[in-house]
């Protein structure tokens, strides 16, 4: 491809809105156009590249014996509230009426669709397992589009549903789909970690993500350097750190606290750490409000405390609806409560003589000791694990990393199948719900994390899988007929020889021309010159190397096909 026949135009300064190098770079060198927030416009430098890695996506997912479909983007609203997940999306989902006032909904994700699909096909466990897999255009409606391609509310995805007779064939179809996620990754260069992860409003039971590590992303993941073990955050459990020495339960106590509304006034105020008292924070959860506890030294996880509660909604309580409830913000405790739902973290187990709020204004109670004094309506994990807790495996310290989620597996259990009616015949003739999986790939994210993981202060320096040409040839001082020519035959010569070639034919100064190679990334650089010439010679340049080589021109495709081979 010539420049001067596509559409290629770069920015010599970074776009201010840029948040990320891959978006400060993706926006620089042209290849998208943003039209909205969290909405882009591809360019055929961007596009190349989408194509290739949607062809990687392809061969993986082929050779792990996937059937490639198409389903409707646009849906039935009534279909996702059979399914329930009309309400559990919420706002992301985009809902709007045809002409007939019917209510439809732009679908993030496809399990009610296929399971339909399925559903007409498989009907004997003669006809299972099966993968169906697509390459489709995906709707949210993101509160806080960010980063680029990182976060969007339009987006292609790779999204694949497996569908099993048994646990155990689910488990070798995930396994599958694992590992070609790993193929699809390391051909892209990126060097993920599989983390345990939370489902979501996906459903399921084991959920794994593929993340990135980079400190612009926007996940958070713990790691454990001793036995391996590693979970998103909003996943991650963890020994509790426990305290200083274990006491003998003491008397409850009242104290005057005033003006001690939090956990750190009511440390400081009565010379205690904070692990010697209990945290309350209320949250407004399906229509009521529920009073959560957590030991003082840490903090609760919305994630797990979500899960626990089975919650479809949940957020922080107004000031109002804590008032409602008969709660004193800054002085409550679950001493004494009645009529509101209560829910606990295990750390209250862990620890004696706390210092609870009284439930009355500027004062606390001492000694407070779970369960003598108080009863929850649940008691569970809903700490947030933080750097340096002890893993709970082996008991190392865990280390936080930031990073990109890139892919995403689940395991959906029955709960699609038996909703929209998938069953099959069993070996004895009876009819069994058939068991799914679900398995996503953000193609436009993975662009943006090559970028996040292939860049220096020049620009991209994106490996050939991924690049949208693996060399860039610049034809330097093209008022020179002898350059003109002999670029013209390098450009013969490489292509022959197999090479995706973008050659930079324009009339512009060599430092723009070369700035614009490192900027865009291409592997391979080669340039004609009239100093080249003069020793009938071209240079050739890997993107990552400092220097460059002078090359006899009948030897340059091999030196270029050679550093693509790296």
């Amino acid at each position: 491809m010539r420049i001067t026949q596509s559409l290629f135009r770069t920015q010599r300064s970074d776009p201010g809105e840029a948040e990320t190098p891959s978006h400060r770079l993706l926006l620089k060198s042209g290849m998208v156009q943003q039209v909205a927030a969290g909405i882009y416009s591809y360019g055929p430098l961007a596009q190349r590249s989408l194509t290739k890695i949607q062809t990687i996506i392809r061969e993986e997912m082929d050779a792990a014996g996937g059937l490639e479909v198409k389903l409707p983007a646009l849906q039935p609203r009534e279909l996702w509230q059979t399914s329930g997940r009309d309400q559990a999306f919420g706002p992301d989902l985009l809902r709007l009426e045809d002409r007939r006032g019917r209510a439809m909904v732009m679908a993030p994700t496809h399990e009610e669709t296929v399971t339909l699909l399925a559903r007409q096909f498989i009907q004997s466990y003669r006809d299972l397992p099966r993968v169906l897999y697509q390459i489709q255009t995906k709707f949210r409606d993101e509160p806080r589009p960010r980063a680029g391609l990182i976060r969007v509310r339009e987006f292609d995805m790779k999204d694949a549903y497996s569908f099993d007779a048994d646990e155990d064939s689910l488990d070798r179809t995930y396994q599958r789909m694992v590992q070609a996620y790993r193929n699809i990754f390391g051909r892209c260069g990126l060097p993920v970690v599989l983390v345990e992860a939370d489902s979501g409003a996906i459903g399921g039971k084991d959920s794994h993500e593929f993340i990135l590590p980079t400190p612009v992303g926007e996940d958070v993941m713990l790691q454990c350097p001793g036995c391996g073990y590693a979970a998103n955050v909003e996943r991650a459990v963890a020994q509790k750190p426990s305290p200083a020495e274990a006491e003998e339960p003491l008397p409850l106590e009242e104290v005057h606290t005033p003006n001690t509304t939090t956990i750190e006034a009511v440390a400081d105020y009565l010379g205690i750490p904070t692990s010697k008292t209990l945290k309350a924070v209320f949250y407004w959860a399906d229509g009521q409000v529920v009073f959560a506890t957590v030991r003082g030294d840490l903090t609760i996880n919305e994630i797990k405390l979500k899960r626990t509660l089975n919650a479809q909604e949940l957020r922080p309580a107004t000031d109002a609806e804590v008032a409602a409830a008969g709660l004193v913000a800054g002085y409550a405790s679950p001493i004494g409560l009645e009529r509101v739902r209560t829910v606990a973290d295990d750390s209250v187990q862990s620890g004696s003589n706390f210092v609870v709020g009284a439930n009355k204004p500027q004062f606390h109670l001492r000694n407070a000791n779970y369960p003598r004094d108080f009863q929850v309506d649940l008691l569970a994990d809903i700490a947030a694990v933080q750097e340096g807790h002890p893993c709970l495996h082996c008991g190392a310290p865990l280390r936080s990393q930031r990073g990109i989620e890139v892919g995403h597996v689940f395991k959906l259990g029955t709960f699609f199948s038996e909703t929209l009616g998938l069953t099959y015949l069993g070996p004895q003739g009876a009819p069994q719900p058939s068991i799914m999986g679900c398995y996503g790939i953000g193609v436009g994210r993975l662009l943006a994390a090559s970028i996040e993981q292939h860049h220096d202060d020049k620009g991209m320096f994106l490996p050939p899988a991924v690049a949208p040409y693996q060399v860039y040839l610049a034809a330097l001082n093209v008022e020179n007929a002898a350059v003109v020519q002999a670029a013209e035959d390098m450009y013969a010569r490489l292509t022959h020889a197999g090479a995706e070639v973008l050659f930079d034919d324009r009339g512009e100064s060599a430092g723009v021309k070369l700035n614009d190679a490192d900027l865009m990334g291409f592997p391979v650089r080669v340039v004609v010159s009239p100093r080249t010439l003069r020793s009938d010679a071209v240079e050739v340049k890997a993107r990552t190397d400092s220097e460059a080589a002078t090359i006899p021109i009948e030897d340059a495709p091999e030196a270029v096909q050679a550093i693509l081979a790296r």
